[in-house]
């Protein structure tokens, strides 16, 4: 058995590393994940994930924990109101009755991020999670991997799975393909105690989720279980348009005049976003990777989730991509035709560049769209089910090509540099 006497190390947990090591403890391995977090409980955790049947439900289902995962989601949390730049609802799945259950294809439940942690950290053995463990140095020596953390603490593994994101710090060792600029950036926050502080996006919300479009920009708003809700902004902008706004993006007052200026045709009903002092307020670039993604496999090195391919959020599967992997590599791993690490690693890696070469694409195509300005139409026929609508919009936007930057001659290799 190839996870016979190997100490894995899996740096970073998030739930694709987190859900990993459920996995591979199930199938005896001996694992450690490292994680920057202090402990459990110092980082407040994002805000709700929707799970899909084939791949983030998929893996739980094979780790044992769908009764845990059915304890904690939030049902209705995942039904969804659109709205244009005025907030006036064009669609609204609150009045709709889903046939969509566990099992079903189409079934996405939703659940916050800090539940979906503690149903995870909850099923590993003991003192499996490392915490305060934030990665400075990889260093490898014949079989074995030497990791140097930020705290002083030294590791050794004869196995490393980088799960430690869009700046992964292990995705050098296994590639030297770089993430390219997908020409958007969002501006994520956090609303504490919503129904006081934005009662009218609140009302709006109503538990759920609110995709509003307009003048080729985007607001997603989400509900969560705490009282408060989270939201992004998205619209193009240079690469470096963070570093050059001279925004202080810890100040809601210059957010807020930001706002006004970038989106002056929305209505005042969202300048509650921003009318806290409390909110938080980050800047996230969106980039992705090339979706030519590959690489030769290495020998005792692999990669999962956002630091194997990183991409924009638009098409929901940055968490679900993350499980799956977890599940694959497990699979590949414990698998007995493989005769060693180097042969499971690249028959995981295969299914990881086909998949992503699909989704990827997919990700790409409704970053575009949902920042066209017809993107309110193609969403509204989306879920009409207007089928022709769809495929006459999906027709003329396959005029748009993928951006060549996305899909170069050559991807493969190793680098020196980070990701």
């Amino acid at each position: 058995m190839l996870l016979k006497d190997k100490k894995i190390a899996i740096i970073g947990g998030g739930p694709g590393g987190l859900t990993l090591a459920r996995l591979l403890q199930l199938k005896g391995a001996d694992v450690t994940v490292y994680e920057r977090d202090v402990n459990r409980d110092v980082r407040v955790q994002g805000g709700a994930l929707d799970l899909h049947t084939e791949s983030g439900l998929a893996a739980l289902q094979q780790a044992g924990l769908m009764d845990a995962f059915k304890s904690n989601f939030r049902p209705g949390a995942d039904k969804i109101r659109v709205t244009d730049n005025q907030a006036t609802v064009h669609y609204d799945q609150h009045e709709e009755s889903s046939a969509a259950s566990f099992g079903h294809k189409h079934h996405r439940p939703e659940i916050d991020r800090g539940p979906l942690r503690n149903i995870l950290l909850d099923s590993l053995r003991p003192g499996t999670v490392c915490w305060n463990s934030h990665i400075v140095a990889l260093e490898e020596t014949g079989n074995t991997w030497k990791i140097v953390f930020q705290n002083g603490h030294v590791a050794t593994a004869g196995l490393v799975i980088g799960a430690d994101g869009a700046n992964s710090k292990v995705r050098r060792f296994v590639t030297g393909v770089k993430p390219v600029w997908a020409g958007i950036t969002m501006i994520e926050g956090v609303i504490h105690q919503s129904a006081q502080t934005a009662p009218r996006i609140h009302q709006l919300l109503n538990g759920g989720k609110i995709f509003a479009f307009g003048n080729e920009k985007t607001l997603i708003v989400s509900s969560r279980g705490d009282g408060n809700f989270g939201f992004a902004t998205g619209c193009r902008t240079s690469e470096n348009w963070v570093a050059n706004s001279g925004i202080d993006f810890n100040d809601h007052a210059q957010v807020l005049n930001w706002f006004k200026k970038e989106f002056p045709e929305w209505g005042e009903v969202w300048h509650e976003l921003f009318a806290s002092a409390e909110s938080l307020f980050i800047p996230r670039p969106q980039y992705c990777m090339p979706l030519n993604l590959r690489w030769e496999a290495k020998k005792n090195v692999t990669l999962i989730g956002d630091a194997a391919h990183w991409m924009p959020p638009f098409a929901g599967e940055g968490v679900n991509m993350a499980m799956l992997d977890a599940l694959q590599l497990s699979e590949c791993l414990a698998d007995q035709r493989h005769t060693d690490l180097q042969t499971a690693i690249a028959a995981y890696e295969k299914r990881l560049f086909k998949r992503f070469a699909r989704i990827g694409r997919l990700t790409l195509f409704n970053t575009d769209w949902m920042h066209r300005p017809a993107a309110i139409t193609h969403m509204l026929n989306m879920f009409s089910g207007n089928i022709f609508k769809q495929l006459a919009f999906v027709a003329k936007s396959w005029l748009y090509e993928v951006p060549a930057r996305f899909t170069p001659r050559s991807v493969a290799g190793t680098g020196s540099s980070p990701g």
